[in-house]
């Protein structure tokens, strides 16, 4: 009985070990934690900070509860990986680094992007972006290199395998819609729709795109969105739209709103960036061309505890209490 428990005790700790051997790494955002995790594998163990479903710089109370949620991860973490942008720079960063020096952590160095406003909504940018954090990854632990390399040729198969295909490519490009700003590149650059018109928060071009001054000019204008098929929105910005939709038909014109998201894990089955592209591209594809659309395979969660792992501590448990009942 002692020689199975020995056993079994050393094949949970043999299986446990490269759990613990992980490169650890705290994401600002679940846009970078992405590519992270599926790239690192078994080698990497990621989390993210920022709440996918909303902008950071909405996320002023969020993000330092996500923080002391977390601090155990990130006071040990390995690698800090960040956008480096105007939002990260102000919503989230500060809040880990502050919270690092405040409790005696250490000084966080941040990795960060080459180029602060990259974009990823579009396949483009998603394989730039992986392949940045792929390097990362490498430099972090150079040991790994074939098998972070293996691993991101796997990633960049999944977003090919998100873009437009040959019978979409018949059916995409060329609608017209009315385009929330922020994800223009992915409307207009990459699935090629016809922006009628663009909208945009109060801030960008001193207000001369706000959704009130789109819909002043649907009322002035009403045969230049004749043929709108759909109104974009930004998920992360909140819903800006609505009235541009009441405008468009109470002109007559029937008019679809669709949601495009920014982020992976800010939907249920939107789970990586390959997947934002499926989710995206679906939203304006007629239904003829989308029927057979298969998903790409979504991008493993944050490591977890393998459950073959919890089985197997559950059986060791299990023997080491029936063994002592018995004596």
């Amino acid at each position: 009985m002692k020689k199975i428990c020995i056993i079994l005790l050393l094949l949970l700790f043999i299986l446990i070990t490269p759990c613990v051997n992980a490169l650890t790494v705290v994401s600002t955002t679940a846009v970078l934690w992405d590519p992270a995790q599926y790239i690192g594998g078994e080698k990497v163990e990621a989390i993210y900070i920022a709440d996918p479903t909303i902008c950071p710089h909405m996320q002023s109370d969020i993000i330092p509860n996500r923080i002391q949620m977390e601090q155990d991860f990130i006071r040990n973490a390995d690698l800090f990986i960040a956008h480096n942008g105007s939002v990260d720079q102000s919503y989230v960063m500060p809040y880990i680094t502050d919270f690092m020096a405040a409790n005696d952590y250490g000084t966080v160095n941040w990795v960060t992007l080459e180029d602060p406003s990259m974009t990823w909504n579009a396949p483009s940018g998603a394989k730039k972006l992986s392949t940045e954090v792929a390097g990362w990854l490498i430099a972090a632990d150079p040991a790994n290199r074939n098998y972070y390399e293996a691993r991101l040729k796997e990633y960049h198969a999944q977003i090919d395998a998100a873009d437009l295909t040959a019978e979409e490519k018949e059916v995409v490009p060329g609608q017209d819609a009315v385009v929330m700003i922020w994800q223009e590149d992915a409307a207009v650059d990459w699935l090629g729709l016809n922006a009628v018109n663009v909208y945009a928060p109060e801030f960008y071009e001193k207000g001369q795109y706000t959704p009130r001054a789109v819909v002043n000019d649907i009322y002035n204008d009403p045969e230049k969105y004749r043929n709108v098929r759909y109104i974009i929105e930004n998920m992360q910005s909140g819903e800006m739209a609505k009235g541009l939709e009441e405008a468009l038909k109470d002109n007559g014109i029937s008019v679809e709103r669709v949601i495009f998201t920014n982020f992976p894990k800010s939907l249920p089955g939107v789970d990586s960036l390959p997947d934002v592209l499926q989710h995206n591209k679906a939203l304006v594809t007629p239904p003829q061309a989308g029927s057979s659309q298969t998903t790409a395979e979504s991008t493993p969660t944050a490591a977890s505890f393998p459950h073959f792992l919890v089985l197997i501590g559950i059986s060791v448990a299990f023997v080491l209490v029936l063994h002592n009942n018995r004596q």
